[in-house]
């Protein structure tokens, strides 16, 4: 039997089915008088020793093991990551059992230990942040959870259910093995939350459904989703309570005369209630009061009879001031001649304003006398 290895080639060779020895590159004959001999080749641009016989050389042929092939062996709380020509190629996961042909592409290994520090180092994060732009795609990019927080946002992480860390705006990631790795936005910016069609009866039984408008923000992230399941559920339950609390202790009357006592009742009340939660509530306001349709009817009529009298008392005041001025008007013309002549020449030019031509006969003591007599 004759064989030739190639110079990027290496060959296993076996006698009698028994590992015999890793042929380097040349030519090989063997004779089946002295056994049976069989070869494997394999191509030593593939560096990874995929080969079931593997366990076996790491086993029963150290020596071997050691002149031609990288032996890793990953703990369960290590990660290994290797290099091929000076690039991250692959991440090994804890349990990790594998062999490389020393004689392929250059590469390195380095260990990280995940035991306590479980997030990626930044500079292997700059490698993975564009996987889909690399020449070549490293393996096993997707046993790492990257954590990226955008603007005007903080992460929250929780490593097995729990809050560890508070994350600002960028980003980082973490080694999924070992833990469950999630992470929570929240938005830190101003927030609207709106209270809609709450039926509220008033001290006074009449029943009213309002529309109040809140806006929030968190204070201390940490602090609020420490002490609060769902913060935003909480604020909305709060402003349901200080919203009835305000209406149903007051008259229909009474808040129709303050306008803005529902809103200094409700932003009390979320003051005091959310004080040491890391949230608060920046303000607050009603957008819409709307009374039952029977309500608005009496309403109506109230209005309509207020303004009414209203009118009325003012018409009648008016015809009293305009009574009086006649009054005392007379009694200055009844004493002073004078006043009276006046008086006289000012209804003469009222009258000729409103006439085209006339034609005096007379005298203008004749058209006064005749006035006088047409008047009476």
């Amino acid at each position: 039997m004759k064989i030739k290895v190639q110079k990027n080639e290496r060959a296993l060779l076996f006698k009698n089915k028994a590992f015999e020895a890793i042929l380097a590159p040349g030519d090989y004959s063997r004779s089946s008088l002295f056994g049976n001999y069989q070869f494997q080749i394999f191509d030593m641009d593939k560096v990874l020793f995929d080969n079931p016989f593997a366990e076996y050389l790491r086993r029963h042929e150290p020596a071997v093991v050691a002149e031609n092939f990288e032996m890793i062996d990953v703990g369960d709380e290590e990660v290994v990551l290797r290099y091929e020509n000076g690039s991250l190629a692959e991440i090994h996961p804890p349990g990790t059992r594998k062999l490389f042909w020393k004689w392929g592409a250059p590469q390195q290994f380095e260990t990280v230990n995940i035991a306590e520090e479980y997030q990626v180092p930044s500079k292997l994060l700059t490698y993975l942040a564009q996987p889909t732009l690399r020449g070549k795609a490293a393996i096993g990019l997707q046993n790492i959870f990257p954590a990226q927080v955008p603007e005007s946002f903080v992460g929250l992480l929780k490593v097995d259910g729990k809050l560890v860390a508070q994350l600002n705006p960028g980003k980082t990631a973490y080694w999924r093995f070992n833990r469950d790795i999630q992470l929570e936005l929240v938005d830190t910016r101003l927030q609207s939350l709106e209270v809609s069609g709450q039926e509220i009866l008033t001290s006074d039984k009449v029943n009213l459904r309002i529309n109040l408008n809140a806006h929030w923000q968190y204070e201390n992230v940490t602090l609020a989703f420490s002490r609060l399941a769902k913060p935003a559920e909480h604020i909305y339950r709060e402003l349901q309570f200080a919203l009835r609390a305000a209406v149903g202790t007051r008259s229909l009357d009474a808040l129709l005369e303050d306008k803005q006592v529902i809103d200094r009742v409700v932003d009390q009340h979320l003051q005091d209630k959310l004080s040491g939660f890391g949230v608060r509530v920046v303000s607050v306001g009603v957008k819409d009061i709307v009374l039952p349709g029977e309500m608005k009817a009496l309403l109506a009529q109230v209005v309509e009879a207020e303004k009414a009298a209203q009118a009325n008392v003012i018409r009648r005041r008016e015809e009293t001031n305009a009574t009086r001025s006649m009054l005392n008007t007379a009694r200055v013309m009844e004493n002073n001649p004078i006043a009276l002549r006046l008086k006289e020449l000012e209804t003469l030019e009222k009258v000729a304003e409103r006439i085209d031509k006339i034609s005096v006969f007379g005298g203008l003591d004749q058209v006064l006398n005749g006035m006088v007599k047409i008047g009476a």
